[in-house]
């Protein structure tokens, strides 16, 4: 099967470990929408699996050689196996949260070689607040582009009042959940084109 005809398999990260996370939710209605073939044109086309961060340890550099954590080393593997990343964060202090950030150090290595290099990669933030995290974007678009991540330019995904548009740990509010599904499809569009170019 030629690259461009296989599924296109997407990573979920959450930012918030919470039981009841909204980012997390968000994402588990992203992946349900994408197994839908009634789910915009991204629907049916892609899949998206979550890594839970729960258990990924502090960075501690001494770690990082020979005795890697399990977790970590997971992490790594997931994100290597995956054609694209949906990154979600709350907003905390005006920044992504410490949960993400230090997964993603984890994720930066070996430098300059980590399975991040290259990736493309959606960010979303989502708040109680007005404002939907918006200023954390700026922060983890920084990280993941430090990291040579491939973040794509299009619209910020922002999703306020979110405490408002969750109902039973899923997104209820259909305009956000249309324009999360149009960056989903940017996405894809991204990942297709260098598919295309690495096949040509």
């Amino acid at each position: 099967m030629s690259d461009t005809a296989k599924p296109i398999r997407l990573l979920g990260l959450s930012g918030s470990i919470r039981r009841h996370s909204h980012c997390t939710a968000v994402l588990n209605t992203l992946a349900d929408s994408l197994g839908n073939k009634a789910g915009g044109k991204a629907g049916g086309k892609a899949e998206m699996t979550l890594f839970p961060l729960n258990e990924i340890p502090p960075y501690d550099p001494d770690l990082d050689a020979e005795n890697t954590p399990a977790p970590a080393t997971a992490l790594r593997d997931s994100i290597a196996a995956a054609d694209g990343l949906v990154i979600i964060s709350p907003e905390y202090n005006y920044g992504m949260s410490g949960v993400l950030k230090n997964a993603l150090d984890w994720a930066s290595r070996p430098a300059m070689k980590s399975p991040v290099r290259g990736k493309p990669i959606l960010i979303m933030t989502a708040s109680p607040a007005f404002t939907g995290g918006v200023r954390a974007q700026h922060e983890m678009r920084e990280t993941l582009s430090g990291m040579m991540g491939r973040v794509i330019a299009r619209p910020q995904v922002v999703i306020g009042t979110v405490h408002e548009k969750i109902k039973d740990g899923r997104l209820t509010d259909q305009a956000a959940l249309d324009f999360a599904l149009a960056a989903i499809d940017d996405l894809l569009a991204e990942i297709a084109l260098l598919r295309g170019v690495k096949s040509a």
